[in-house]
């Protein structure tokens, strides 16, 4: 046993000779050579990733997604794959999009120019890192390296989807900006046209025959001017995987996640009480609801608790695209969802009011979501 095992997260905090080194990222410290991990990464023993049954996540369980085939939703069979996406969306909380119209060079363009920018020299990299969460473009580490207590084994490029920022993207590769911008495009475009199948699978109004009611209470216009943020996520070999996580539990802020992986295992949700492994199929996109569409849905939707695993073998890399409404809007459940059988489940909530609730606590102890429930 690790004699780390048995430091808490207030004795990491101190007199720690790799302290100014954390700032760093953990590629930085895994370029450095290091043969375990330190302290200031590793997690309590019931916070670490083992399964319920004590036993090494080496043999953890692995669960199959609903796939949502989106050439079918686009056809005849809309009505039943509807459905499918309903009981994905409320049981699962996450499901598989295959056949999504995003071209094989797009999706490998994005993951090359991504593993390129973290096998930058650190210097170069450092030049966008930054502790502002309001920060249209960062690189940093952990979740709230400002606020966790312990760190996990991450280092991220955050970058928001908007025109006028792309000129402050990285520079380096040369061809970052131009690849990001068009996988940012193209994932836009079939947010909205799932975020469309997903109101429609609510009951919702989506066709042209609106009231004028309806047309003012049309979030599928909002979700249009919406807010994107990509999240490119790279998780380097960690010398003793058993005793930290990539990213600790948490829920995705937003309307919807769409999440591109490489072929190595890390991504795990919450079912039935258990930590279950998602399989990534080549080409797919992991879909999953975020607390805005839980809210949105009066609970009818979930926001599934997740967490990412590491391994000592091989980084792993994803792409994460957030998408919600503008910023600047308040989410609030939809009438037309609240009923007596079915009273209102949350209070309204805005971004400024998330931002403000990550900056005050320890972000693994994070639950946004609940911190808006009124029953």
């Amino acid at each position: 046993m690790s004699p780390a095992m048995a430091v808490t997260a207030e004795t990491m905090k101190k007199d720690d000779p790799l302290q100014s080194q954390y700032q760093k990222g953990v590629k930085h410290l895994w370029e450095s050579g290091i043969k375990s991990v330190p302290m200031k990464y590793v997690l309590p023993v019931l916070e670490r990733p083992v399964a319920m049954n004590g036993e090494s996540y080496a043999t953890r369980l692995n669960l199959k997604l609903p796939v949502i085939d989106f050439a079918e939703l686009q056809g005849s069979n809309r009505p039943q794959v509807l459905k499918s996406l309903a009981n994905a969306c409320e049981n699962y909380g996450f499901f598989q999009l295959v056949n999504h119209g995003i071209s094989n060079d797009a999706i490998s363009n994005v993951l090359d120019v991504a593993g390129r920018f973290f096998e930058l020299p650190f210097e170069e990299r450092e030049k966008y890192m930054s502790v502002d969460m309001r920060s249209p473009v960062r690189y940093g580490t952990s979740f709230n390296q400002t606020k966790d207590g312990i760190y996990c084994w991450r280092d991220f490029l955050k970058l928001v989807c908007n025109p006028d920022i792309v000129p402050h993207w990285p520079s380096s590769p040369v061809d970052f900006r131009i690849m990001a911008a068009i996988y940012a495009k193209e994932t836009k475009f079939l947010f909205l046209m799932v975020a469309e199948a997903i109101l429609e699978s609510l009951g919702l109004t989506t066709t042209e025959n609106k009231t004028k009611e309806e047309e003012e209470d049309d979030i599928l216009k909002e979700l249009q001017d919406g807010s994107q943020l990509m999240v490119v996520n790279c998780y380097p070999p960690c010398p003793e995987p058993d005793l930290t996580l990539g990213m600790p539990p948490h829920s995705d802020y937003g309307f919807l996640t769409l999440l591109l992986q490489d072929e190595v295992e890390g991504l795990q949700i919450q079912f039935q009480e258990k930590w279950v492994t998602i399989e990534p199929i080549p080409n797919s996109f992991v879909i999953n609801v975020g607390d805005h569409l839980e809210i949105f849905s009066n609970g009818r939707y979930k926001s599934v608790i997740h967490r990412v695993l590491v391994n000592s073998m091989k980084s792993r890399l994803s792409v994460a695209s957030l998408h919600s409404l503008p910023f600047s809007s308040m989410v609030r459940p939809s009438p037309k969802l609240i009923s007596d059988a079915n009273p209102r489940r949350y209070m309204d909530t805005d971004f400024p009011a998330f931002i403000k609730y990550i900056e005050s606590c320890d972000s693994t102890k994070k639950k946004f979501l609940e911190s808006r429930r009124l029953c």
